[in-house]
Parts: C-alpha cells; structure tokens; sequence
C-alpha cells in the first residue's frame, strides 16, 4: 500500500507529462479495439446479408458470381435458368419453397428484380429480420412495382408514382420499356441491406413488358419494311440488310436445337464405359425432357452422338446460308411473322437469373447441392449462401491484416511514448530516488514503484480507450448504419480485445523496468549532490 500512495503521488505531482501519456495509450488502443470491433460488425452485417435461405441456384459459373449477382447485385449474371427447371426441382421431395429470381432491367440506376408474392415472405436477414413495408403493399398484378427505401428516398417515389423500366443493367436511357409502364405500390421499410437499393416487380410484369416491347419493335420493323419498298434508294438498301440481317438469326435459332442421342445411351462421363446396370438418370433426379443433350457442359459428346451433331451444325450452316442469300424472297413471311408474333428480338421471358431454395430438412441441403451441381438436363451451379459468405469474406480478408497492423504500429508508438516520457522524467527525480534509498528503501522498492507507474498508465490507458470506444458506438450506431449499411452492435469485449489489452498491459508493464533499472545503476551520492 505504501508503495501504491507513493506511485499516486508521484504521477500527481506530473499532472502533464501523465495525462499526455494516458491519452496517447488510449487513443492507441481506442484505435486497435476499434477496428477490431467494426470487423466484427462488417463480417456480421456482411454474413447476415441473407438468412433463410438453404439453396442458390444459378446457370453454371463461379460459386461467388451467383452469390455477388443474385444477393449483393454486383456484377452480371454468368447465364439464366429455364423456368421449367425452377419448377421440376420445386416439386423435389426435400424442397419445401422456391422463389425465383430474374435479373436483367434496371430503373435510373437501380436493379429490377422479378421475383414471386413468397420472396416478401421467405427472405431473411440478420438474426430474423423480415422485409416489411413504410407503404403500400405487395406487387401482385404486371404493372405494380416494389421500390426499396432507397429508391424511394433519393427519387423521391411514393405510392403511386408512375415507374419506366430501361432494359439493360445500366440505364443508358436508349432502351426504356415505355410500352408497359408501372406504378408504385409498395414502399419497403429500411432492411440496411441491398434489398433498399432495389426495385421489385412480378414475373408476369417482366414477361408483360418485354411482350408488349416486342408487339411494338414488330410493328416497327414491318413500318420500316413498307417504307423502303415505297421509297427506293438508300433507305430501302439499307432496310432490306436490316430484314436479312433478323431473318438470318431466326435461321440460327430455330437450327440450334438440341440433338439427343439414340434411345438407351446409358449415363455415363465422355470415353467411359458405363458399368452394367448403369441408371438413365441419377438417382433422385428427375428424367430430363425429350431432346435434352446428355453431355456435361464444356465436354465432347459421346462418339454415337457425334455424328448427329454434325449434320445438325452442317444444316444450320444451309440454312444461315440461304436465308442471308435471299433477303427478298424471305421479306414478307418476316415481316408478318414479326407482326402476329411480335418478336422483335428475344428476351427469354421463359427463363431466370437464379432462385432460391428452402428445404424442409437442413440436412438435406448438401445433398440436394450436390443433385443439383451434376443435374445432366441443365447445367446449374447451387451454394450454400453461409459457405460462399465465408469464402468471400476470406478473399477480401486481407484488409483486415493491414488495419491490424496499422493499429499494432499505433500502439507501438505510443508505448515507445510512455518509455520516454518516464526515461525524461528520471532525470528530474534523481533526488526523490536518493532520498527514497536514504530513508531506507532498497532496490526492489524502487523498482516495483516505477514499474507500478509504468503499469498505472498503461491501465488508465486501456480503461479510457474502451470507454471511449463504447461511447462512440453508442453515439455513431445509428448514423452509420443509416450511411454505410453497417449495424455495430453493442456488445462485450471478445477474446481478441482482451488479448490486445493483455498484450498493452504487459507492454506497459515491461516498460517500467527500463527507468528502474536506470534507477537502480544510479548511486546514492550522485543523487545527493549539490550538482543534482
């Protein structure tokens, strides 16, 4: 105790020096708990992104291209999913829901997603966290749209506004979907998620829309087709390459067709000779359709295939060839086939981006992972969101080793600043330090006084620091999360900030043994000199 009310009244009697040092420990460590705790609330934000859902299913591509595209909306989609397959995995023993999910189109900016009335209810973040509405209701009909509180908040949408979708996911204004307009039914409440920066309509609006552009890019061909016959010269030349230009890629599409192999090729991979008993289909999947190529994506078809895919691509190259030799001939069956049809160009409304799965057993979500990645109707590429959340986050993990190694400097610093500031002050306390030993303290009461200084400070140091890294939370927790997305909760120190806060105490501590040692060197008779 003698010892304690010493230390005390020394750091007292250096008000200034102590309280430079005490603040340079604390923002020191205010700093390393800091970023250590906005981490956590970054990956957990981040992580809890979605929540709910078991199963992403997407066209064959890159685990984190269907997650970015389809959760984050970044970047663009590696393919689509015909519909028909959305709805054969739907009726799988261990599926409970779907929802589809299609990309494509986008609003000033924003995405549009297609999407079913069961994503409002299915979709999950954070903890339980479940999408509700500031105003309005659900999008039900082709014309009604969903806006996130984002959208709403920087266009200044409300219920009722009039929305026009551009296709495209950049809205570079030459494509505006101006023949089926929509209007604002439902305003979603804020989620801190990139669900606020969507907006949402039916798949029967994005099927609406692209018809109804379609019936009208029909008509304009066909006006376009009636003009030029009535006015030659250029106009007509170059309307006449136009038309044999669209009659040349319907060629093309109707000559890629799928080409089957003969009845009862057995499953097996390129080359290999399947083992007796070899089942048509997987087990637990569904028999594909007629017509569906049994090849793995990106691999050779078997040999009693091959030459039915040659004749096929050899007539396809015919009919390319003859169709682009005899635009005129072929004009006018184009044209009324574009008017009754109206299919200026194809928008696969029959298909869509991704979708989501829940099952009806956890446990189950592998395996049906695993059905699903080696489905041989059509190539498809499903994750777990969790595990493809984790392998994200390991990519971009490196940021998190620099701004740890930025606050281990910072901390460095200033515990270098709390050694001279105690070496400097030794200078002025040669006196005390010989006056001390003259009454009768000996070596190791020194010693444990400078070091129960050096101690004192690095404590006060780290107490100040997480005070003011809670105040800051709860000051800036709403702030940031309405700014960045980010929720920072309020929670107790983890094993991490106390192992920092171990890691400056026992710096500090050894600190102390520097002056004291010092101290110790020092002899009584220089300390009670008239020089000192």
């Amino acid at each position: 105790m003698l010892i304690l009310r010493l230390a005390l009244a020394s750091l007292r009697s250096r008000k200034l020096t102590t309280a430079l040092t005490v603040a340079s420990i604390a923002l020191s460590v205010t700093l390393l708990v800091g970023i250590e705790t906005v981490r956590a609330g970054v990956r957990d934000s981040f992580a809890g992104t979605i929540r709910g859902v078991d199963l992403i299913v997407g066209a064959r591509g890159g685990t984190l291209q269907v997650l970015l595209s389809s959760v984050f909306g970044i970047g663009s989609p590696s393919g689509s999913v015909q519909l028909r397959t959305m709805e054969r995995w739907k009726a799988h023993p261990a599926v409970k829901w779907v929802v589809p999910y299609s990309l494509g189109d986008s609003h000033r900016g924003f995405r549009v997603v297609g999407t079913s009335t069961e994503f409002y209810e299915r979709y999950r973040f954070r903890k339980d966290g479940r999408i509700t509405f500031a105003s309005g209701r659900v999008a039900q009909s082709d014309s009604d749209v969903v806006v996130g509180s984002e959208v709403a908040e920087r266009l200044k949408y409300t219920v009722g506004t009039p929305v026009v979708v551009t296709h495209g996911l950049r809205d570079i204004g030459t494509s505006n979907h101006d023949a089926h307009p929509f209007r604002v039914v439902g305003v979603l409440a804020r989620t801190f998620t990139p669900i606020d920066r969507s907006v949402y309509v039916t798949l029967e609006g994005i099927e609406a829309m692209h018809g109804e552009e379609a019936t009208t890019g029909g008509a304009k061909i066909v006006a376009a087709a009636a003009a030029s016959r009535a006015t030659p010269g250029a106009d007509s030349s170059k309307a006449a390459k136009r038309a044999a230009a669209i009659i040349a890629a319907n060629k093309r599409r109707a000559a890629a067709v799928p080409v089957a192999p003969p009845a009862g090729t057995p499953m097996a991979m390129p080359g290999a000779e399947p083992p007796p008993g070899t089942p048509m289909v997987m087990p637990g999947a569904s028999p594909p359709p007629a017509g569906a190529p049994l090849v793995m994506p990106g691999a050779e078809p078997p040999p009693q295939v091959v030459e039915q895919v040659k004749a096929a691509a050899a007539t396809a190259r015919k009919e390319a060839a003859r169709a682009a030799a005899e635009p005129a001939r072929e004009e006018k069956p184009t044209e009324e086939h574009d008017e009754e049809h109206g299919e200026a160009h194809d928008h696969g409304d029959d298909q869509i981006t991704s979708f989501f799965v829940g099952t009806k057993n956890r446990f189950e979500a592998l395996m049906l992972q695993r059905e699903m990645n080696t489905d041989l109707v059509e190539p498809l590429t499903a994750i777990i969101p969790g595990v493809a959340l984790g392998e994200l986050w390991q990519n971009i993990g490196s940021a998190e080793v620099g701004l740890r190694v930025i606050a281990m400097f910072a901390v460095l610093i200033s515990i270098t600043g709390m050694l001279v500031a105690l070496y400097s002050s030794l200078e002025a306390r040669r006196r005390e330090m010989a006056i001390l030993r003259a009454v009768g303290a000996g070596p190791t009461t020194i010693l444990a006084l400078l070091v129960l200084e050096s101690t004192m400070l690095a404590f006060l140091g780290c107490v100040i620091g997480v005070a003011i890294v809670y105040a800051g939370l709860a000051l800036g927790q709403s702030p940031i999360e309405q700014r960045f997305g980010i929720h920072l909760a309020l929670r107790a120190l983890g094993e991490t900030e106390y192992g920092y806060l171990a890691m400056v105490m026992i710096a500090g501590m050894l600190i102390g043994f520097v002056p004291a040692w010092k101290a110790y060197r020092t002899s009584l008779v220089d300390g009670l000199s008239p020089r000192a």
